[in-house]
């Protein structure tokens, strides 16, 4: 089985190779397939990848005419088919047992484990599950050896690694980089820096799963062990990069809201507790945070991660701890100083009136759509922070420029 079900936010690192090269991942499953001894193959591709399943059609027609796949390929006695399944856009069908059981015609839901799918998978039988970029790579290791592959990238985690490179950066697209190349190398060398001249803050790596690293993190290099140690992941390989005005604590807001969306709610752990995350972060993100509620995000996280069933509940706390960790401090602003220090926070802000520029016109007081302006004409009007909602309709409005926001 080849897992196409790319779901990661931003990431389209299968779907390029899908379009761009289905022979060289047909090839792969053939010599899996010959390796261990499996007649039938199944690709798992998103239904939102119309023309990679078209080239993936396309490509398998042409290989059965030149007698590379079906019965008796090449008078070899060995018969391989594939066969092409999409899936519906659920993202917990990256996970294996979730993917086989999609594919059975079953609801998309991961299984107790063991037994592992190499035992019991797609139709009870023992399923070899590899991804597109595996199987990609298996014709060029049988062509060039296996010591020339193992010469790229680090003894630990050797090769290389297609990452989808996006967010404030000058470079965006598709990259590939041997396994160990920094980030900083990725993000300044590869990536052309920060888009306007702005400020590194941080980088989002293995997509909604995945931790955000900081400045301190740019020499890491891009392998398994270095990610793990430092509470990140290479996943799916999306980086998504982001300058001095994100704020962090909307980022794990905006990561946990995606993951509790898709949890497919089979176990308690995934299903009530990233609930309770989004929750927690949603007060904190609106000015309603609380003393100890830091505290109670890193509980739940340890939690959820102990007892979930799947890789995705295991992973749904990275992105938390990894900003907690990192940027604690925009935390501690926005719960006990009710700021956002970027200002991106809309409940957080505060937008007031200069007397000393405001001259009485009432123009904001009359475009105010909840009626949270008040003043007499030719004096000074002031803002009813209760009431105010926000929404800069006073700021637009005033021909001074004394409505401030802060």
């Amino acid at each position: 089985m080849c897992n196409g079900d790319e779901g990661d936010p931003g990431a389209f690192m299968d779907r390029s190779i899908m379009e761009g090269d289905p022979h060289r991942m047909l090839e792969g499953m053939i010599i899996a397939g010959i390796a261990c001894g499996a007649s039938e193959g199944y690709i798992y591709v998103r239904a939102e990848y119309p023309l990679a399943v078209s080239r993936l059609k396309k490509a398998i027609e042409q290989a059965k005419e030149y007698g590379l796949l079906g019965e008796n390929i090449l008078g070899s006695g060995f018969s391989f088919n594939i066969h092409i399944n999409r899936g519906a856009g659920a993202f917990v069908c990256g996970e294996g047992s979730a993917l086989t059981a999609s594919i059975e015609g079953k609801r998309g839901m991961p299984r107790v484990k063991p037994p592992r799918t190499v035992e019991q998978g797609l139709f009870d039988m023992p399923t070899v599950l590899n991804n597109v970029e595996t199987f990609a790579n298996v014709p060029l290791i049988i062509r060039n050896g296996a010591c020339w592959y193992k010469s790229i990238g680090t003894e630990k985690s050797p090769g290389t690694k297609a990452f989808a490179l996006t967010g404030n950066i000058e470079n965006t697209g598709l990259i590939e980089v041997p396994m160990g190349t920094t980030l900083r190398d990725v993000i300044f060398d590869i990536g052309g820096g920060m888009r306007g001249g702005a400020d590194f803050k941080a980088v989002q790596i293995g997509g909604p799963s995945g931790g955000c690293l900081s400045k301190k993190d740019l020499d890491l290099p891009l392998d398994f062990d270095s990610l793990k140690k430092a509470g990140a992941m290479i996943g799916s390989g999306g980086l998504v990069v982001m300058d001095n005005n994100t704020c962090m604590v909307e980022v794990a807001r905006f990561f946990m809201n995606f993951t509790q969306n898709e949890s497919c709610g089979k176990c308690v752990p995934c299903r009530e507790g990233t609930k309770r995350m989004l929750e927690v972060l949603e007060r904190i993100v609106e000015g309603n945070g609380q003393d100890g509620d830091i505290e109670l995000l890193l509980e739940l996280a340890d939690t959820i991660s102990a007892t979930a069933l799947c890789g995705l509940g295991k992973a749904a706390a990275f992105p938390v701890v990894s900003t907690i960790k990192n940027f604690r401090e925009e935390y501690e602003a926005h719960i006990y100083d009710k700021k956002c220090p970027t200002g991106n926070c809309q409940k957080l802000k505060n937008i007031i009136i200069d007397a000393s520029l405001c001259k009485g016109c009432s123009k904001c007081a009359r475009s105010c759509p909840v009626g949270a302006i008040t003043g007499k004409v030719k004096e000074p009007f002031v803002i009813d922070q209760s009431k105010c909602i926000k929404c800069g309709a006073c700021i637009e409005t005033c021909a001074f420029h004394a409505i401030l926001e802060g």
